[in-house]
Order: C-alpha cells, then sequence, then structure tokens
C-alpha cells in the first residue's frame, strides 16, 4: 500500500510553487551529528531555486553553507474536519496543504547580492500594498550587512501533500474545503484573543 494515498498527493509543480509563494515561512531541516537542527526562515522562489537570509548568529548558519543538504517544509491552511461538515456518514479527519522539498545548499558571499537580495525579499513581502520600501540607501540596512547571510537552495526533490478530502463524493469535497477556508480565518481571530 502507497502511503499516503495518490489521491492527497499533487504532483503539479505549479500548485507546489503556488504554495511556496503564498506560505513563503519554510520549515528549514539540516542534520548535524545525527541530531536534526531546525528553523522557520522566510524563503522566496526563484527559477527552480529558494533564496534566504540568516542571522550570523543562528546555529544553523554554519549548515546553510556550500553541498550541504536540507530539507524544507512549507505549509499551507490546515484544519479539523468534523463528521457534521459532511452530507454523508464520515469519521473525523484533518485536512491539510504541505508541500516538502528536498534541496542542495550553496552560499551566496556578495555583500551587493544579499543587499539587493533583502529589497527583493522585503518587495515581495510587501506585496501587494507596498506600504513599505526597502531603499538602497537605508543606512540600518548597511549596518547590519555583516550579521546576515544569504544562501541560494537549488530544489533537487518536490512533494506536494494535498490532504483536502478528495476521497469523498464531490459534495463533501465542496463541503470541507468550505470549513477549511472559514476555519482557518476563525481559528486565528480566536488563538489571537486567547494569547495577545
Amino acid at each position: 500500500m502507497n502511503y499516503p494515498p495518490k489521491y492527497h498527493l499533487d504532483d503539479d509543480i505549479n500548485h507546489m510553487i503556488e504554495v511556496v509563494k503564498t506560505y513563503p515561512l519554510a520549515t528549514v531541516i539540516s542534520v548535524k551529528n545525527n541530531q536534526p537542527l531546525v528553523t522557520h526562515l522566510p524563503l522566496i522562489y526563484e527559477d527552480g531555486k529558494l533564496i534566504g537570509h540568516i542571522d550570523i548568529y543562528n546555529p544553523h548558519a554554519q549548515l546553510l553553507k556550500n553541498d550541504n543538504d536540507v530539507t524544507l517544509i512549507f505549509a499551507g491552511p490546515e484544519c479539523y474536519i468534523s463528521p457534521s461538515v459532511y452530507s454523508t456518514t464520515q469519521l473525523p479527519t484533518w485536512n491539510y496543504i504541505k508541500v516538502h522539498l528536498k534541496g542542495s545548499v550553496k552560499a551566496i558571499e556578495s555583500k551587493a547580492a544579499l543587499k539587493q537580495s533583502l529589497i527583493t525579499m522585503t518587495e515581495f513581502l510587501e506585496a501587494p500594498d507596498h506600504k513599505y520600501v526597502l531603499e538602497p540607501d537605508n543606512p540600518r540596512l548597511d549596518r547590519n550587512l555583516d550579521y546576515i547571510k544569504m544562501f541560494e537552495i537549488t530544489i533537487t526533490n518536490w512533494e506536494g501533500k494535498f490532504k483536502l478530502s478528495q476521497d469523498k463524493k464531490p459534495k463533501d469535497t465542496k463541503l470541507a474545503r468550505e470549513k477549511l477556508v472559514s476555519a482557518n480565518q476563525e481559528s486565528i481571530k480566536v488563538f489571537l484573543d486567547k494569547v495577545f
């Protein structure tokens, strides 16, 4: 038996790229001395590669350099699906969208490339409103370049896990989709009201 089932896998590269672009905060996983090292970093997709930056004091920075392998997880929307959501009898489940990537890291040493990359990433993350522009002559930017490392990841393996009740009747798949949308909007507000 294949797991996860084929109907929960999405091998359409464009769907996976859309997840990476829409939810760019990656869980970055490397291994050192048989122990996983995990960091969360925004990564920007460009032509089969991911571009990122890391604080030099983050222990993970030492692993994000030439020819080291890395595993990445990008997380899209997710939620619990109660049987009450469906029009037919079902069991409880959890629906989610995840993209798992593997790649090889290359350090980018150029300060000019780092500076431009930080400007480009800010522009990407500010879309669509662009209320803030990171200007090249920003003195704070120049002062911090020595404390940031830039890296590029060449993606070697893509795996899309889109568990969205595809194994149910079309009406139930649609109802689960509607629940995924509403639950994500509601859960953010409820969580923030509890903790902030």
